[in-house]
C-alpha cells in the first residue's frame, strides 16, 4: 500500500514539475499575440483574388447574375455570394478547370451544378464587374 502512494505521489510530481517547465526562455511567449489587422487581412484577401461581400445594389445585382446563369444556386443566398467571392480567385489567378471548379463551388445542400452552369456562372462573374479579371 504504502509503495503505491509513494509510486503516485512521484507520478505526481512529475507531472507537475512537466507542467510548469516551459518550452521557450523568450519573454514574447507570455504577451498575447495580436490579431491581424482589418486592413491585413483585406490586403490578404484582394491579394488572393477575393473580392469584397457586395452589400445592398451590389449584391442584388450579383445574385440576379447567378440567378440568370444557374437559378437554383442563390437559394441559399450567402452561399452563394461566399462561393462567387471564392470563385473569383480561381477566375483571377487564371486557373484549370473553372467550370468544373464553380460547379463544386456552388453545389451545396440540395442545390448541384453542373459544370456547364458553371461556365455560365464564370461568364456572369466577369461580366458583372464582381470579378476583376
Amino acid at each position: 500500500m504504502t509503495h503505491r502512494t509513494t509510486s503516485a505521489a512521484l507520478l505526481l510530481t512529475a507531472a507537475l514539475a512537466l507542467t510548469a517547465c516551459s518550452s521557450s526562455d523568450d519573454k514574447g511567449d507570455s504577451e498575447p499575440k495580436a490579431k491581424p489587422s482589418v486592413s491585413k487581412t483585406k490586403d490578404a484577401l484582394t491579394s488572393a483574388g477575393i473580392p469584397p461581400k457586395p452589400t445592398g445594389v451590389e449584391r442584388e445585382k450579383l445574385l440576379r447574375a447567378l440567378r440568370t446563369a444557374a437559378p437554383d444556386v442563390v437559394r441559399y443566398e450567402d452561399k452563394a455570394i461566399d462561393a462567387a467571392r471564392n470563385q473569383c480567385s480561381a477566375i483571377t489567378n487564371k486557373g484549370e478547370r473553372l467550370a468544373w471548379s464553380a460547379s463544386q463551388r456552388f453545389t451545396y445542400k440540395d442545390v448541384t451544378t453542373t459544370e456547364q452552369q458553371g461556365a455560365k456562372i464564370n461568364d456572369a462573374l466577369k461580366a458583372t464587374g464582381f470579378c476583376k479579371v
